[in-house]
């Protein structure tokens, strides 16, 4: 099971929001590439990069940041935020970006997704993000009358790499992530999912490795990392024994 550390990207800072909520965001450095170097030295090879401006205006905002990060982490950087159409994809795997995650883009112009997942092979995930069980989009200021389970069915035939599995509610909380939700989508779908939100510590990690030959492929922490609450290098090596 991979351990993707995230880092958030505001106005290029390194920040984490709370709930999904840009107005509660805690700025946790101003240097997005170095940070990502910690991770590296930590043990980390996926990273997991969100330009969450880019996600409210559906175009790049944080391209310099995301450069940065490119340029100085030596593993895969997955990408997500306002990655929209054909010129967004293209331009951010040209720059060496390893993924790209969309999801108001699955929810709202799913062909187009498709034709991106079969066109990149392996380089497209979907973004799956729940409030209350039905998926959220437009950097989860909108909720959709999609349940997540139909969402995720939409794209087990498309070459979709993996599907990114938030609960909204507990991003960024603390709370302990929601693994009865996420098993259960593991579950009910063929595709590998990533589990994301609320992550506070190795007793989440543990849980969700216990599930990898279900269909976790990983899991994404962030402000349990930048708080101290959870030491990445254990977390990697408890991952790793799944």
């Amino acid at each position: 099971m991979i351990v993707f550390p995230a880092i958030d990207l505001k106005q290029g800072q390194v920040v984490r929001l709370a709930e999904g909520d840009m107005e509660r965001a805690t700025v946790y450095g101003d240097d997005p590439a170095a940070q990502a170097l910690l991770f590296a030295e930590a043990g980390a090879e996926h990273l997991h990069v969100v330009d969450l401006d880019g996600s409210f205006a559906g175009q790049a905002e944080n391209r310099a940041a995301v450069e940065a990060i490119v340029e100085a982490f030596p593993g895969y950087v997955q990408l997500g935020g306002g990655i929209r159409n054909r010129e967004a994809v293209e331009g951010w795997f040209d720059l060496g970006v390893a993924r790209v995650v969309m999801g108001t883009a699955a929810l709202k112009d799913p062909q187009f997704v498709k034709d991106m997942a079969r066109e990149f092979p392996g380089g497209v995930v979907v973004a799956v993000d729940a409030r209350d069980g039905m998926v959220a989009t437009e950097g989860w200021a909108e909720v959709s009358d999609v349940p997540v389970h139909d969402m995720a069915r939409r794209f087990e035939d498309a070459g979709v790499a993996s599907l990114l599995f938030t609960d909204i509610g507990r991003d960024g909380m603390l709370k302990g992530c929601n693994i009865e939700a996420t098993v259960d989508l593991a579950r009910r779908t063929d595709l590998p999912v990533i589990a994301s939100g609320g992550v506070k510590g190795l007793d989440d990690i543990r849980m969700l490795a216990l599930h990898a030959d279900e269909g976790i492929e990983g899991v994404i922490t962030g402000r349990a990392l930048y708080d101290g609450r959870l030491d990445l290098a254990t977390a990697i090596q408890m991952a790793g024994r799944a």
